[in-house]
């Protein structure tokens, strides 16, 4: 879709959920810098163009050559260039956003993974616990072991796959869960596409990340039973023609 719009000068911007995002753009255009971003908003679409935002808004970014920092380094350089050029736009004094965090590849890459984390854990689990949010999925004793084992899996892979543990300064499971106590707005953006009949984001969320780690031999089983049972349940929803129901 974006094709008619890139020239030999053209930085794609990517602020997508998931991992291996990018992969698809860097394939179709070799030769442009890509910018890949992660941001953490608490927000739902209550109606056609209505957003509710629940709570803050934070965004990485960082330049993207092959996901492990070791490409084009004219592209890389590029990259770099755009990244500071953006982090200007969007900070304090223009875009408003307060929380702007440029990374280099790497750094970017390890803080997709992390908000992985959460997406994996928390997106599938809403739609197959039947329709619970993301507090109410935490106060759940066995619902909550099972997605802080979700996170753990992760956590142990990611170094394995980026060369690259999380850095301290990014929560760890028992954090996470226990903002999102008081996060008692959330409702997971897999849930109400499964809700209005949408297709999820399987691949990037739970697909990718499985492909990933087995090319770095590592085996993520959770996220395995997570991705077959949901693209199970898509396919069935598809063929009976029904929307949010298992």
């Amino acid at each position: 879709m974006i094709a008619p719009l890139i020239g030999p000068t053209s930085c794609i911007v990517l602020i997508q959920n998931g991992v291996g995002v990018e992969e698809p753009y860097r394939k179709r255009f070799p030769r442009n810098p890509i910018v890949s971003a992660v941001t953490v908003i608490s927000a739902e679409q209550t109606s056609p163009g209505v957003i509710r935002q629940n709570r803050w808004t934070r965004i990485s970014i960082g330049p993207h050559t092959n996901g492990l920092g070791t490409g084009n380094a004219e592209l890389k350089r590029l990259g770099t260039q755009a990244v500071d050029q953006l982090g200007h736009w969007w900070g304090p004094s223009w875009g408003g956003i307060r929380d702007v965090e440029p990374h280099d590849e790497i750094g970017l890459q390890t803080v997709r993974w992390h908000k992985l984390c959460i997406n994996a854990a928390f997106n599938p689990s809403a739609v197959l616990s039947g329709g619970r949010g993301n507090a109410d999925i935490v106060m759940d004793g066995e619902l909550r072991e099972h997605v802080i084992g979700i996170m753990n899996e992760i956590r142990q892979a990611v170094p394995k796959i980026l060369g690259r543990e999380f850095p301290d300064d990014l929560a760890k499971p028992d954090r996470i869960v226990k903002s999102t106590e008081r996060n008692t707005g959330a409702r997971p953006s897999m849930l109400l596409d499964w809700e209005a009949g949408r297709p999820l984001e399987l691949e990037v969320i739970l697909g990718n990340p499985v492909r990933i780690a087995r090319a770095h031999g590592v085996e993520m089983p959770r996220l395995q039973s997570l991705y077959a049972l949901l693209k199970s349940a898509q396919k069935t929803r598809e063929e009976k023609g029904t929307k949010g129901k298992l």
